[in-house]
This record gives C-alpha cells, sequence and structure tokens, in this order.
C-alpha cells in the first residue's frame, strides 16, 4: 500500500494563497506521504509546461511518486462538433501525463453538476453512446502512452457502482478501470461498503473519504452539507472520524489482494493541513491494525 494526498485535499491552502502546487509536494513529503494525485484546481498544468516540469523535478526531490491525474470531462455534448472538441481536449492532457511521466488517470464522463432530471437512469442510459465513445477513444490513446484511464464513481449521472461497470463492460479495453472512491457511493445513497465489494476487481487506484451523514429528515443547519440524489445531507469529514466504516473496508481492500495507490481526499470545514495529517495517520494505523 503507497499512501499519498490528492492536491484537491489542500485546495483551500491554495485558494488562500497560502500554498503552491509545490509547496503541496513538499508538504506531503514532510509529512510522510509516499505519492501525488494531481488535480488541477486552483492551478493549471496543461497551459504551463514549465511548472508540470517543476513539479516532476520537485517530486523527485522530496522523494514522491506522481500516481494520479483527475480532471473533468463532459463526452455528453449536444452536436458531434462540441463532442469532438472535448475529446481533443482530453487528449492534450494525455499528453501533458505522457511528458510527465504519469500512468494513471481520471477523467470524468458527463458534467459533474447536473440538475435532478439529468441524474436519472433514462438520462444515463441515453448519454452512453457517447460516454462509451469518448472513453474509447481516451483510453485507446493513452495506451500508447502505457497510460491507465478510469472513470470514477463521481458525478450524479454515474456515481452508483452498476452504472460504473455497465461503462466498463461497454468500454472493454484493458487499460481502462476505475478508480474507486470508497465515499461518493453516499452521494447516490448507495451503501459504501456494498458499492466497495461491488467495483473492488475493476479497481487500479483508490480514493478515501469520510462523510458525516444526515436523513432527510434532520436538516443539520449552517456548514458545508450538501445534499444527496435522494435529499439526504452529507459533509465531508477527517478520514475516520465521519460515518463510513473505513475499518470493514480497508480490511475489503487488503482481503482482495489491492496493495496499490491509496489516496486521502479532504473537502471538509477543519483546517486542510490539520485534517490530511490526522486523516492519514488513521489509514496507516487502521491498514495496520487490519493486518493484525
Amino acid at each position: 500500500m503507497k499512501l499519498g494526498i490528492s492536491t484537491y485535499s489542500l485546495l483551500d491552502a491554495i485558494k488562500a494563497g497560502e500554498m503552491d502546487v509545490l509547496d503541496v509536494v513538499q508538504w506531503i513529503g514532510d509529512n510522510g506521504g509516499e505519492h501525488m494525485e494531481i488535480v488541477p484546481y486552483g492551478f493549471s498544468l496543461v497551459d504551463n509546461l514549465r511548472l508540470a516540469d517543476a513539479v516532476c523535478d520537485k517530486a523527485k526531490e522530496v522523494g514522491i511518486e506522481l500516481s494520479n491525474y483527475s480532471m473533468p470531462a463532459n463526452f455528453v455534448q449536444y452536436s458531434e462538433e462540441k463532442f469532438e472538441e472535448e475529446v481533443e481536449r482530453v487528449k492534450q492532457h494525455v499528453d501533458l501525463l505522457a511528458r510527465m511521466d504519469i500512468k494513471h488517470m481520471r477523467h470524468d464522463v458527463t458534467a459533474f453538476t447536473l440538475p435532478p432530471e439529468k441524474r436519472t437512469i433514462d438520462y444515463f442510459e441515453n448519454s452512453l453512446p457517447q460516454i462509451i465513445e469518448g472513453s474509447r477513444r481516451i483510453a485507446d490513446y493513452a495506451a500508447q502512452f502505457g497510460i491507465t484511464t478510469t472513470i470514477e464513481n463521481h458525478g450524479m449521472a454515474v456515481q452508483h457502482s452498476d452504472r460504473v461497470q455497465r461503462v466498463l463492460n461497454a468500454v472493454d479495453r484493458p487499460n481502462f478501470k476505475t478508480t474507486l472512491d470508497i465515499g461518493n457511493f453516499m452521494c447516490v445513497d448507495e451503501d459504501p461498503i456494498i458499492g466497495v465489494k461491488k467495483n473492488l476487481p475493476y479497481a487500479s487506484l483508490v480514493h478515501f473519504k469520510d462523510f458525516y451523514f444526515r436523513p432527510y429528515d434532520a436538516h443539520p443547519g449552517a456548514g458545508k452539507w450538501f445534499e444527496t440524489s435522494n435529499g439526504n445531507f452529507l459533509r465531508g469529514a477527517i478520514v475516520g472520524h465521519g460515518d463510513i466504516e473505513i475499518r470493514k473496508i480497508i480490511k475489503l481492500i487488503k482481503d482482495s489482494g489491492y496493495d496499490g495507490f491509496i489516496t486521502l481526499e479532504f473537502e471538509g470545514m477543519e483546517e486542510c493541513r490539520e485534517a490530511c495529517k490526522v486523516g492519514m495517520d488513521n489509514l496507516r494505523r487502521f491498514w495496520q491494525e487490519a493486518q493484525a
């Protein structure tokens, strides 16, 4: 198991001007992380190759790996021209990964923010041809660089374990797998343990996050709460502090034989650096306890 952090987890500090992406690399190394996942929010690399090269150099200096690159993408377009534009845009990011020698990529397949009428099974099924074609095109393009591309259970349209599997099976490419996020199933009211059990065989990378959960009829008041697809309430938590049964999921993952990258994601209300350090320490401790 290699434990690291997504740059998204430190986005509050980046947005506040307290850190830049090179500081994030240093922070991960200083706090025992073994890898960094790049999520280009608060900075951009695809149009700043000098910074991309600097990130690579800094990672080598600090002694951490660049494990993954996660980006938004939307293949569900209203015209063939717009679809082709989106495919070409995502290919530019694949080229960036080849330059940076990053071998794993997660791209979305629909817009992340969707109204309720676009979270339905009908919308998903009607959008499948574009989702499949776009994902195949990117996977085939990335294959020449030895890059694995992935779909995450992310975004209300394709967040359910069955829908992820539907896309994986239809795309049918050996280098197209899933970035398995243990928490995101909750956004569509799926039990994380069930979602993990179902999609773990297809996983090439695992995200760990945690949520506080409140039912639809118990509005929690102010704070970074958001609604699930069925009107329940979630708020990001420090990993190990929330309502997800992290220890059980770690045992599932270990028992499956998975021993790759584990990426911590934090999106809660606490100070992000302290939250990430506590979350990493918890994950290490839980992992070791699962060996006993």
